[in-house]
């Protein structure tokens, strides 16, 4: 088996979306390194959510050497993050989504910030490759246990 190689990494962005002068959402999308491909939407913020990941975002750009204030609602232009901290990222959004009660979407962002990269990276395929709802209940149900499942935390 032959490997090819791209000119560009395969990479995540960010895309801030105005809501008004002082609130933005925002969409993770994934690239896969080629200009063919246009990129891939893993998930999207609304705004009143931006201040509960708000330290997941901060610890992407701080891994991507982006500046903390890159977010804003002013930015027009995507801001690029490294394939480590977009998996990171990815993750952790894809985990949340469905999560309402706030104590539950806290435990599952502490434990996706303290994963090692290999753990996120796996975590990231199992939860967006054939058996992803699955993954991303078990996930959920390892981070966040809250006794509903009879298992001890």
């Amino acid at each position: 088996m032959t490997m090819t190689h791209h000119s560009k990494i395969r990479g995540f962005r960010l895309v801030v979306e105005p809501a008004s002068a002082d609130s933005y959402g925002l969409r993770l999308e994934e690239m896969n390194g080629t200009a063919v491909t246009p990129p891939k939407l893993i998930s999207q913020v609304r705004p009143n959510e931006v201040p509960d990941v708000a330290d997941i975002l901060q610890q992407a750009l701080r891994e991507s050497h982006q500046a903390r204030t890159a977010l804003s609602s002013g930015r027009r232009k995507p801001i690029p993050l490294g394939e480590a901290a977009g998996v990171r990222l990815a993750l952790a959004l894809i985990a949340i989504e469905p999560v309402a009660k706030a104590s539950r979407r806290s435990a599952i962002l502490s434990g996706i910030a303290a994963m090692s990269t290999e753990e996120a990276y796996y975590w990231f395929a199992r939860t967006t490759g054939p058996i992803a709802p699955r993954a991303r209940r078990a996930l959920r149900i390892l981070l966040a246990d809250d006794g509903r499942t009879g298992l001890t935390s």
